[in-house]
């Protein structure tokens, strides 16, 4: 898609790069983030209306420490740099960046020395995020100190004919409680950006380059009933109507009522044309007797692309062969294939089904490979759709498989989707739902001892997971209050038989995942 203005980041590896460019998407800006070592000639192609260069991990006086070609500071184009990007450009510009004696990790308090440009409208002191060993120690030449903290006499610089600014803090974390107006200052008064990214562009747009890319051809999509695929389909539909059809596999590890609730809904509300496969059966023949999470996901991906293949080809008849198949693929797969860490160590399988476009003979359809997962929730809204699938939690590619740990049967399935019903009821009863990323129960492979009115039990366990999470990428244990743990637990095992105990996951990501499995 093109896109009348851009704001570009450069990665140099920090936590919160992503959230650097969502932080301007949410003013209005489009941004996107591109590798550190970006050739000269790329930016210039992009043709940004600014640069920030993020924060990152490295010491700019260490040898191999990222950095850019020096010409990105020479473009014309304003640049903020954010920690170490402040620290490059004072090394990169003649200024002298050392290891401070006093680290600063945590909150500190900023006080503004200029209240113009990039900290506009600021209160004098206000509270900022820092994280960072080193500091600057000497300015470049040409530029002037126009913020400072208790233990860095040097916390924000400028040139402005050049249009170059620096902080040593970050500006887009929460902890930062103006780092939006920063931001935006950054944007409106030194760039001088419009801000005319928003959900009702991009579907605008999108519907534009998809029915000019896609001419007369047909386009088939995989509906899940995430979040998603549900946004796609309906995008998708609202674009090209009949050229496009729509699969729902039910593979048997859904969610109580979920595969019913999708056909309904698409096929009743929104009129697509949407094939119904139930493949349960040979979903659990193929699962029996499986314990390794690993080899669950290949064999339920396997089977995904086989059933997938053969209804497709059951569907195209003498209509012709589907040219294009649509995926929800989003800006942080793709950001993770070429940022500047390059492709993370693989942890497990991604949840979403992959590897379709290899086995099958399409041309990719990805109309949401530039957004983040909360644009993708407005673009539903924007498009109409109900607020309870707008507002879904995310849901994994092999369902329920990977929370009965160990191994797979009808009996376990058929317990956690009772208990996860009971949970999910409770936590929306008590308003928690759409203040929590996920929330979800794990039958783990342990059985105790209970007791249940005169009788002796030896029952199964089940695991309780509720996060907070802006992404997914690190998240941290929700605190539901006790009251509704309770009730939550009693409702289980009281209703439920074959459990009798039920246990709270306080763990944070790192050092655990979101997922058991």
């Amino acid at each position: 898609m093109q896109h009348s203005e851009l704001l570009l980041v450069l990665d140099f590896g920090s936590q919160y790069t992503q959230l650097i460019a969502r932080r301007v998407r949410e003013l209005g800006v489009y941004s996107e983030i591109h590798p550190f070592n970006i050739s000269i000639d790329k930016i210039r192609s992009l043709r940004p209306v600014g640069i920030i260069l993020s924060g990152g991990p490295s010491s700019v006086y260490e040898s191999g420490a990222p950095k850019p070609s020096p010409e990105v500071l020479n473009l014309g184009i304003p640049v903020l740099g954010i920690c170490y990007g402040l620290q490059l450009i004072a090394e990169q510009l003649g200024g002298k960046v050392d290891s401070f004696a006093r680290r600063e990790f945590g909150k500190a308090v900023l006080h503004v020395d200029r209240d113009d440009d990039l900290l506009q409208g600021l209160d004098g002191s206000t509270t900022v995020w820092m994280s960072h060993g080193d500091a600057l120690s000497q300015m470049p030449e040409g530029f002037e100190p126009i913020a400072h903290s208790e233990n860095a006499p040097i916390c924000a610089i400028r040139n402005s004919s050049k249009r170059i600014f620096g902080v040593q803090f970050h500006p887009e974390v929460a902890h930062t409680l103006q780092g939006k107006k920063v931001l935006a200052n950054f944007l409106f008064n030194v760039c001088g950006a419009r801000g005319d990214w928003t959900p009702a562009h991009f579907v605008q747009q999108s519907t534009k380059d998809i029915r000019a890319r896609i001419g007369s051809a047909r386009v088939l999509c995989a509906l899940s009933g995430g979040v998603d695929s549900s946004v796609l389909a309906v995008l998708l539909h609202e674009a090209i109507g009949d050229q496009l059809h729509c699969i729902h596999i039910n593979n048997g590890l859904m969610r109580n009522g979920e595969s019913d609730e999708v056909v309904e809904t698409f096929r009743k509300s929104y009129h697509i044309q949407l094939t119904y496969v139930d493949a349960t059966e040979i979903f659990l023949a193929r699962l029996e007797g499986v314990t390794d999470p690993e080899t669950k996901r290949k064999i339920i991906g396997n089977t995904f692309i086989e059933v997938f293949e053969i209804e497709a080809k059951k569907i195209a008849g003498s209509d012709g062969a589907f040219e294009y198949l649509a995926q929800g693929t989003l800006y942080p797969d793709v950001i993770e294939s070429t940022s500047f860490k390059g492709p993370s160590v693989t942890i497990k399988t991604h949840h979403n089904v992959g590897g379709l476009p290899e086995k099958m003979n399409f041309k990719l359809l990805e109309p949401f490979r530039e957004l983040f997962k909360d644009e993708v929730r407005e673009v539903g809204t924007m498009l109409g759709l109900p607020a309870h699938f707008i507002e879904r939690h995310p849901f994994p590619g092999p369902g329920l498989a990977v929370r009965v740990l160990g191994e797979i049967t009808r009996e376990r399935l058929d317990l956690l989707r009772k208990a996860d019903e009971i949970f999910i009821a409770e936590i929306r009863n008590a308003g928690l739902y759409n203040d929590i990323w996920q929330a979800f129960v794990v039958l783990l492979p342990v059985r105790s001892v209970g007791v249940m009115g005169d009788g002796r039990t030896y029952e199964y366990t089940v695991a309780l997971r509720a996060v907070t999470s802006v992404d997914g990428m690190t998240a941290d244990w929700s605190r539901i209050p006790s009251d509704v743990l309770a009730k939550v637990s009693n409702r289980i095992t009281n209703e439920l038989r074959g459990i009798n105990r039920v246990v709270y996951d306080i763990s944070t990501k790192p050092p655990a995942t979101i997922e058991w499995e």
